[in-house]
């Protein structure tokens, strides 16, 4: 039988993510000169880590830096690696507004206005049997791993009903956010059906170490494999990145890659961040961002405990109407 931890308002999660550089100050510089008349029409962020401070709010700075790009007819999506089950947290901190792009790219979804149902883009699944074989092949190099499971067919159902569906996870997960969970023996876990992603954690190796391994032994034809700093590895159906879910969005809203400014801080970010940089769009990378991310994105901000994400954004916009005044317009 499976038990319940006590369940939290979704809106309610406090993010885990608490990095050095959370509240490094960056200094912009002459970012005007940097885009060389570059302007963004539309940004993606990603949410932990980066648009959502260390007690997983947003700023009041941030809110209106968010609404101003709106103002400016500038599109904002949420690019998260939370679950549909946590969506709305995610509606939360973007304002309910247009596009989000969850689970790692696996789930797209449209907000409804006044009061009007929300419409999916895009959701895709895992079968059972590769699930299981691709946590064998990680075992096979890594030893025994513990299991966290989001179940295609149970969130589906709970998102029709408006309900926060609870995760399915293998005791002894240590699973960091506050919010309601199926604790299940190991055999348990897995649903009979398809799942949306896998967690995986070792109890001697960290997210690094273990994502390493299993990129080594798992073809990306099989499963897409990915981490966002949680002390875990995530399995996702193959194909499914942040960088394709967000290719949904700018489709729907007849944009592409080199029109957009994004915003990441860890690997699960790293796909978008490339395509965005070489389309020859503009990414930027978090003060307290992963050294690979530092690496892949061309700008750099400050920390998401220092507004990194309104502080750049505040800049940009304020370049743009500097250049419709020198324009007359």
């Amino acid at each position: 039988m499976s038990t319940r931890l006590p369940a939290r308002a979704a809106n309610g999660l406090t993010s885990p993510h608490a990095a050095a550089g959370a509240r490094e100050v960056v200094d912009l510089g002459d970012l005007a000169a940097e885009l060389d008349g570059w302007r963004p029409r539309l940004v993606a962020t990603d949410l932990d880590g980066t648009l959502l401070d260390s007690a997983g709010g947003v700023s009041p700075r941030t809110r209106a830096a968010l609404a101003a790009c709106w103002d400016a007819g500038i599109p904002v999506v949420g690019v998260t690696g939370r679950g549909p089950r946590l969506l709305d947290s995610v509606r939360g901190a973007v304002g309910g507004r247009g596009i989000a792009v969850l689970a790692q790219g696996g789930y797209v979804v449209r907000f409804g206005t006044d009061g009007g149902r929300d419409e999916v883009l895009r959701t895709v699944g895992m079968a059972r049997d590769d699930a299981t074989a691709v946590i064998a092949a990680i075992e096979d190099v890594a030893g025994e791993l513990i299991v966290a499971v989001e179940d295609a067919a149970e969130q589906a159902e709970a998102l029709q009903d408006g309900e926060l569906a609870p995760l399915r996870v293998q005791h002894g997960f240590d699973w960091p956010y506050p919010e309601p969970a199926h604790l299940l023996p190991r055999h348990d876990v897995l649903p009979v059906g398809a799942v949306l992603k896998v967690f995986l954690r070792s109890s001697s190796l960290g997210e690094d170490e273990l994502l390493g391994i299993a990129q080594r032994v798992v073809d990306p034809a099989v499963a897409e494999l990915t981490h966002a700093g949680l002390g875990f590895i995530e399995v996702l159906p193959p194909g499914v990145t942040k960088a394709t879910g967000l290719a949904v969005v700018l489709d729907t809203y007849g944009l592409a890659f080199p029109d957009v400014l994004v915003f990441g801080d860890m690997p699960n970010d790293l796909p978008m961040i490339d395509a965005v940089t070489e389309a020859g769009g503009r990414a930027v990378a978090m003060a307290n961002a992963h050294p690979a991310v530092r690496a892949a994105a061309a700008g750099r901000t400050s920390g998401h405990d220092a507004d990194g994400v309104a502080r750049y954004l505040e800049t940009v916009l304020a370049g743009i109407d500097s250049g419709r005044e020198a324009a007359g317009v």
